[in-house]
């Protein structure tokens, strides 16, 4: 396994105050020799939602309280005095929480359809707010009529865990020259159906998918064979597929995200301001299923499923909603088409378990998945070819008793998309390549002093071209680190924590540059850096 970064102290670093709250000259930073019974409220350094000038209109979507798994249950209604086509539709969580709690995974549906999913962080005693942004634009059909608003963040409050999760949901629409939208969008109906217009000419789905629940598929990156000695075994070990099928033919595969919820690791003193990425909004997977719509087409229902390859048969633990975006062909009632190739590739799955001082496994898994498919559209025939290949490798020691557990994986998802149209126009392909590390250890040492060092990295190159010419590219990396430490068994005041955590956020390409970083310290936010 590759050395953990430890990051190193940052006492007397500079906090740029402007760049937190608005305005103001620099200033020191005051961190405390431990963490105490308050800190920073949860920031991130991922860029902030960009939002258009002029008119804009505001709408309450949810405002609860969560103390159970009582679901808030409203009614959305269209603003009024923005029109019906926006520009860009915006959602905005505002929450607070106070006490103790643990961190709770949360979905908001309108119509139906699941328009975030969130998980929320852990409080101080004398309690935090926190605020998530997310571009909904995509989901503009769903807005145009009146819905029915669910929303539900699981929680538990009692003698012990305190902490009621108060929040406030909106939409903020913003007029102007409409945006580029899906013409329909969709919920699977019962039995996992799908009914499509009969001139869809282009089709993806997306998958909330998260391993969740507080079993061993909420860490299912750390799981092992059924033969290693180890509080996590789900038969084959780790390696994770998530799969689509339209009527049972594989139609998308791509690696599930290694999401680490803000009490991960054994250790929430890593989380309390800087969350790992994508913890507050989780981003669903897409799937093109442009190939297959020349059958979807048909105007009968087709079934469309969801699993995750490596779940041990009969145990749940994973949630995966599912919507369908589709763009309809405005110069034709009806769209023919046909898928003309579909190869599926062997899947690689091998986890080898090697007894010892540490124990270990090593894990290396791969697939590869290529459809393609055309449709008879007003303006030509249109021909898609999707191709994805994963590809997984990692490392897990621990010592006898999990005293000392620490993984090194690596997660890498390739997608390539080619839309081949009419008229004798060079063919135009979109090349995604994901990247998604994780590298620490947790250890539990004799004085029952717990350390966690992680670092984990988000990334993704996108490279578009037409006839073989480059056309535009982009580059994000989301590289968080930290380094935490707390004694156990004892009561809050007493568990002396320190850490340090570290997120740089960089995001390059012909759209321009967005570079921030943002370092605490116990708690307190001693860096925030704009490098561009």
């Amino acid at each position: 396994m590759k050395r953990p970064f430890i990051m190193s102290m940052l006492a007397g670093a500079v906090l740029v105050a402007g760049a937190l709250f608005g305005a103001g000259p620099a200033q020191a930073a005051d961190v405390p020799a431990e963490f105490g019974t308050d800190w920073h409220d949860p920031v991130t350094a991922a860029p902030p939602v960009e939002k258009p000038t002029g008119t804009s209109c505001r709408v309450t979507l949810a405002e609860a309280q969560f103390r159970d798994f009582t679901p808030y249950r409203g009614t959305y209604t269209p603003p009024r005095g923005c029109g019906n086509r926006w520009s860009k539709v915006v959602l905005r969580l505002d929450g607070t929480v106070e006490g103790r709690q643990f961190d709770r995974l949360g979905y908001l549906h309108v119509g139906g359809v699941e328009i975030l999913r969130t998980s929320t962080p852990e409080p101080s005693p004398d309690g935090i707010e926190w605020t998530v942004e997310k571009d909904v634009t995509r989901y503009s059909d769903t807005f145009r009529r009146v819905r029915d608003v669910e929303m539900l963040i699981g929680n538990v409050v009692d003698d012990t865990y305190t902490g009621v999760l108060d929040v406030k949901v909106t939409l903020t629409f913003f007029a102007g020259g409409p945006a580029a939208t899906p013409d329909r969008v969709f919920t699977l109906g019962d039995g996992g159906t799908l009914t499509v217009p009969r001139n869809s000419e282009r089709i993806l789905a997306e998958v909330y998918a998260t391993g969740s629940g507080g079993g061993c598929e909420e860490f299912w990156y750390l799981s092992v064979p059924d033969s290693a000695p180890y509080s996590c075994r789900a038969g084959g070990g780790p390696y994770r597929e998530v799969q689509i099928t339209v009527d049972g033919e594989l139609a998308g595969i791509a690696a599930p995200f290694p999401q680490v919820w803000t009490g991960g690791w054994s250790n929430p003193f890593l989380w309390y301001v800087l969350p790992g990425p994508r913890a507050f909004d989780v981003q669903p997977i897409e799937y093109d299923l442009t190939p297959f719509a020349g059958l979807l087409d048909d105007g009968r229902p087709h079934r469309i499923g969801v699993s995750v390859v490596g779940v041990p048969e009969g145990q749940d633990g994973w949630s995966a909603p599912v919507n369908v975006l589709v763009w309809q062909d405005a110069g034709r009632a009806h769209v023919t088409g046909k898928l003309t190739a579909h190869h599926v590739g062997d899947l690689a799955n091998s986890s080898t378990y090697t007894a010892g001082s540490p124990e270990r496994v090593d894990t290396e898994g791969a697939h590869r998945l290529t459809v393609a498919g055309y449709v008879d559209t007003s303006h030509g025939r249109v021909t898609t070819t999707v191709t994805r290949a994963l590809a997984t490798t990692s490392t897990h020691r621990w010592a006898d008793g999990e005293d000392t557990d620490g993984l090194d994986a690596t997660w890498s998802d390739d997608a390539s998309v080619t839309v081949d149209g009419p008229g004798g126009q060079p063919a135009g392909t979109t090349r995604t390549h994901r990247l998604y590390t994780m590298n620490g250890t947790t250890t539990l040492g004799a004085d029952a002093r717990l350390r966690t060092v992680l670092t984990l990295g988000d990334r993704a190159s996108v490279t578009e071209s037409q006839g073989g010419r480059r056309t535009g590219w982009s580059r994000l990396d989301d590289t968080y680190t930290g380094d935490a430490a707390y004694t156990t068994g004892v009561p809050r005041e007493e568990r002396h924590a320190v850490g340090t955590s570290s997120e740089r956020y960089r995001q390059h390409g012909s759209a321009g540059c967005y570079d921030r970083t943002v370092t605490t310290e116990q708690g307190v936010v001693t860096e925030d850096r704009d490098h561009c």
